[in-house]
């Protein structure tokens, strides 16, 4: 891809918190909302919204249920997801690493 620019890099994924759920999801598959509080350094309603964005782009699945009477929320990522994610390290890796020609 000769003329890759950055405007190429998918914005679902390219935020901070994304991104970082993202990296988080693509190993552990999936997590529960204080993981990924806590991973990304993130307040619960900037984790909220980060993450509506990611289900409505259908890269990850939210699963609420209680678990000992306590609200239990799992995040996980999915196929797509974890397609997107592929495509994008590899964007960014052509974006480091420009092919010569």
């Amino acid at each position: 891809m000769s003329d890759f620019s950055a405007n190429e890099l998918d914005t679902v994924i390219h935020g901070k918190i994304r991104l970082g759920v993202m990296a988080y999801l693509a190993s552990a598959g999936s997590a529960n909302f204080t993981v990924l509080k806590d991973k990304t350094g993130s307040t619960d309603g900037n984790l909220s919204t980060h993450l509506q964005k990611l289900e409505q782009a259908n890269y990850v699945t939210i699963d609420k249920s209680f678990h000992n009477k306590k609200p239990l929320t799992v995040i996980s990522l999915t196929e797509t997801g974890r397609t997107a994610w592929i495509e994008y390290l590899t964007r960014m890796q052509e974006l480091l690493m420009p092919k010569s020609h």
